[in-house]
């Protein structure tokens, strides 16, 4: 039941999640990521490396900021990127067990443009 409700909850996001394993691969993508990825491969990215789709020097801060993550479970969230023409921020966020050992990771956004649609609308 509750892991159906942590999967409803990323689905229904409308920013782009994409689920890693500490090992880079790609475990989940919700269906936003699957379409603003879709030139990348889209949902045929599950199963391969992250690596794969970001250039050498994204790709060294990808596996410096795991290894971050690894060294202390109080190492949480790292602030990665500014994008100007979307208003927003992205950070890398640790996926944590219960004990508290990295599981894995992924990529938040934070839009910061205001929200300009009708309060309440329903259609």
């Amino acid at each position: 039941m509750i892991n159906s409700l942590f999967k409803s909850i990323i689905d229904a996001d409308y920013a782009s999640v994409v689920i890693c394993s500490p090992e880079h691969i790609i475990l989940y993508m919700n269906p936003a990521a699957v379409k603003n990825y879709a030139n990348r491969g889209g949902a045929e990215l599950v199963g391969k490396s992250i690596f794969g789709c970001h250039n050498p020097k994204s790709n060294e801060m990808i596996e410096k900021i795991v290894n971050w993550f690894a060294a202390s479970p109080e190492h949480n969230s790292v602030h990665t990127f500014y994008n100007e023409k979307q208003q927003k921020d992205v950070y890398m966020i640790a996926l944590r067990d219960d004990g508290g050992k990295l599981i894995g990771y992924y990529e938040k956004h934070e839009f910061r443009a205001k929200d300009t649609s009708p309060f309440y609308a329903m259609d």
